[in-house]
């Protein structure tokens, strides 16, 4: 079973990573590791990141993956990255780059976090039961207005590419909006409207019931 990824696990990773990495860099953290920093930490088996490298050099992912296997035989912990995480999704993340959030410095690594509201788009196109658990914590906790959680969602899927994805996407937050919005925004919530939003948002008509 998972370990819980709590901030002690991640700062141990990433001392370990910067030390054999040796190089100035940007990391970006999303996915579980994300949420467990925005929110209540919970079991995760691996951490999930963007990396920018101070040096344009093509050579320098070799030095990364060595890097990165070193640290994970080390702490246990497995790890997904990429240069541009948008990559990872067919639901566009938009200018994700400039809605982070600082964290930490680990020698020549600085760490950030993708800002609530930029994570959870990666969270609602996945949506399986550990990310819908993810979302419900961190909205609470970091209050994330529902108006501007449903007008990004909205843009994300206006400005992604053509796919089957568009359609799941709008389903999920659909699905999550009725079951789990008044949890969240307590009672005065209205499922209805907030879906409204995200539709015109989106610059789609609304789907029938």
């Amino acid at each position: 079973m998972p370990q819980t990824l709590n901030r002690n696990r991640i700062n141990q990773f990433f001392r370990l990573f910067s030390k054999h990495l040796d190089e100035k860099a940007t990391v970006l953290l999303t996915g579980a590791a994300a949420g467990n920093i925005l929110g209540k930490a919970r079991p995760s088996a691996d951490i999930d990141f963007a990396i920018r490298m101070a040096q344009k050099d093509p050579e320098m992912w070799e030095k990364i993956e060595v890097a990165v296997q070193k640290t994970v035989r080390a702490t246990g912990i497995q790890a997904n990255y990429a240069e541009d995480i948008d990559r990872w999704g067919l639901i566009s993340l938009l200018d994700y780059l400039h809605h982070t959030l600082p964290y930490q410095q680990f020698g020549q690594i600085k760490v950030e976090v993708l800002s609530p509201a930029y994570w959870s788009i990666g969270k609602m196109t996945r949506y399986l039961a550990p990310d819908i658990e993810d979302m419900v914590r961190v909205f609470k906790k970091q209050k994330i207005p529902y108006p501007d959680l449903v007008r990004l969602w909205g843009l994300a899927l206006r400005k992604s590419p053509k796919s089957t994805a568009l359609f799941t996407f709008r389903k999920h937050v659909e699905d999550f909006l009725k079951s789990y919005g008044r949890q969240i925004w307590q009672k005065s919530f209205d499922a209805d409207k907030a879906i409204g939003l995200f539709y015109r948002s989106a610059r789609i008509p609304k789907l029938p019931s």
